[in-house]
């Protein structure tokens, strides 16, 4: 099952950081933005993060909810969300059941290898649930001011 633009998202329920289980459901009447990134401790990984963190105001201020989610375990989402002051929790996807559900996972290629990895990807849940908006192949230099507008737009 892959998710479409205006159908609700599926509950889940996913281990994060800080010792939590995130249920899709105890976020009603939030915006959710969801951002999966490939791997943390990566330059653009943290780049991207560092970006969400130094805009969390402004995503407050819209009443709206971040998340990263990789496929790293939590032990090793919580020495990078430490590392890097992250004000967000990160989501660990072992499974891949969100990636699939979102249709993130890509063949890739790496040192002229083919490999399956998440393609950055981040995408909004309205306050009820829904699946309002989504960028794949995200720019990450640019993709915060994206998320922001569209964010704002909203309002």
């Amino acid at each position: 099952m892959t998710l479409s633009i205006g159908a609700p998202v599926p509950d889940f329920e996913i281990a994060a950081t800080g010792d939590k289980t995130i249920r899709l459901g105890d976020y009603r009447g939030r915006k959710l933005v969801l951002y999966f990134y490939p791997k943390d401790n990566t330059p653009g990984c943290t780049q991207e993060g560092i970006a969400f963190r130094d805009n969390i105001d402004r995503f407050s201020q819209l009443n709206a909810v971040i998340f990263g989610i990789s496929r790293d375990s939590v032990k090793v989402h919580e020495g990078f969300k430490a590392k890097q002051q992250f004000p967000f929790d990160l989501l660990a996807d072992q499974d891949e059941a969100l990636c699939r559900l979102f249709d993130v996972i890509k063949t890739k290629n790496m040192y002229g290898k083919q490999v399956l990895g998440i393609e950055r990807s981040t995408f909004v849940i309205d306050e009820n649930g829904v699946l309002l908006k989504e960028w794949r192949k995200v720019q990450v230099k640019i993709h915060i001011p994206e998320v922001l507008a569209y964010l704002e737009s909203l309002a």
